[in-house]
């Protein structure tokens, strides 16, 4: 376990705002390790979304988005698919979990990843990137080298983040209402903006959270579980040291996956099991000859207020607004954060878990669906070993998820 914190706390000192796709870590291989790589995952590892979208067929766009406080959000479109062109397509907005990006809609290539099966089944696909990761780490007057750029958590992405992108979506296509797939903090940020600016949910047609996250009482994660009490100290290092941002991609972090965890490599499992160590135990749904492709491009970057604000989640058992300590009373008006009301989020709203993510416990999931002002449903995924990362990740993602997500979504359109 000390080595794992070791590995993770060498990553939140690589501060760096330099692009994750760069011709210097192609340069920095040498002939045999390039050998060893299978070319296709050294080539996408070198693409950023637009590339990779590109790449595989798809027409791509690339809309910013600026925030009632001044952030600037990237997104990416993909208005239609290879084999459905044209037509009055409803929009769908995804958003990403935590330390994550829009390029994990698509990573896994047309045949199994969200957004290309989506498009293909004839909707407008929007892919968000919450403010500080790779994607939208720009602010009309803050410097993202800045201590003061970083104040933020998962409230923030609720608050201000989706109801600009849901608004900018809807001014685009003309549309009322849009439909909605989050993963992990995506669903997190969209119960916040539910439960505070209950005008949004008569924007949503339906939602569908892919591991709900909102209490987090009962998870399971040996890693989390152990740093969790130790969250407003690790806030007052990173702010002391300068180190606001929590792991964010870099070329060293790319050059690092292929180099640790290409496939051959002997730190393959070590690579692997600090990943169940977070989401769940599940080998066989995670194809390791594409795991240097998916460490290229996550983690993305985030606050590292973000973490503490989930581990301070973990610790009090309830759904509830930043804790700022002595600080309550003159930001809330109380000495403890309020609650956020799940009972006030009216919008159609389906929960997708299942028995080994290790970080949406089941229990947890129940208690969330027992509060929400409009919970239609409730799924299980019919695996037992299905854990937190392979709902974006997992081999037999559109055939355990997907397919049901989309012909959900088609039942509120039609």
């Amino acid at each position: 376990m000390l080595t794992i914190l070791i590995f993770v706390s060498a990553f939140v000192l690589v501060h760096s705002g330099s692009s994750p796709h760069g011709e210097s870590y192609l340069r920095s291989l040498s002939s045999r390790q390039k050998n060893e790589i299978p070319r296709d995952i050294i080539e996408d590892s070198l693409l950023d979304a637009v590339g990779l979208i590109t790449k595989y067929g798809y027409p791509v766009e690339v809309h910013e988005v600026k925030t009632d406080d001044g952030y600037i959000l990237t997104m990416h479109r993909i208005p239609e698919g290879r084999t459905s062109k044209g037509g009055n397509r409803p929009p769908v907005y995804l958003q990403h979990g935590l330390l994550m990006s829009s390029v994990d809609w698509i990573i896994n290539r047309p045949d199994n990843a969200l957004a290309y099966l989506l498009a293909d089944a004839g909707f407008d696909v929007w892919m968000g990137n919450a403010r500080g990761n790779t994607y939208s780490r720009k602010h009309a007057t803050l410097n993202p080298d800045k201590s003061k750029f970083w104040k933020f958590s998962w409230n923030e992405i609720g608050y201000y983040d989706l109801p600009a992108m849901i608004d900018h979506i809807l001014a685009q296509t003309g549309r009322k209402k849009l439909h909605y797939v989050g993963h992990s903090q995506g669903t997190t940020s969209f119960f916040v903006m539910g439960s505070n600016r209950k005008e949004y949910n008569n924007k949503i047609a339906s939602m569908h959270a892919l591991s709900p996250v909102a209490y987090m009482g009962n998870l399971k994660s040996p890693l989390v579980r152990m740093m969790a009490p130790m969250a407003n100290t690790i806030e007052l290092v990173t702010s002391l040291f300068g180190v606001n941002e929590f792991l964010p991609t870099s070329d060293f972090m790319t050059l690092a996956s292929h180099l640790l965890c290409g496939e051959g490599s002997i730190f393959v499992p070590v690579c692997t099991n600090v990943l169940f160590l977070l989401a769940g135990y599940n080998p066989d749904q995670l194809n390791t000859t594409m795991l240097p492709l998916y460490m290229s491009h996550t983690p993305a970057g985030a606050s590292s207020r973000q973490l503490v604000h989930y581990g301070q989640e973990h610790m009090s058992k309830r759904f509830r607004q930043y804790d700022r300590g002595v600080n309550n009373f003159i930001t809330y008006g109380s000495l403890t954060p309020p609650k956020y009301n799940p009972e006030s989020i009216t919008a159609p709203v389906f929960l997708h878990y299942s028995d080994n993510d290790w970080l949406a416990d089941g229990g947890d999931v129940d208690k969330l669906f027992k509060e929400l002002g409009n919970a239609v449903g409730k799924f299980r995924v019919p695996m037992a070993e299905w854990n937190h990362l392979d709902y974006t990740w997992g081999i037999d993602a559109k055939r355990l998820i997907y397919d049901r997500v989309i012909n959900l979504i088609w039942a509120f359109e039609l």
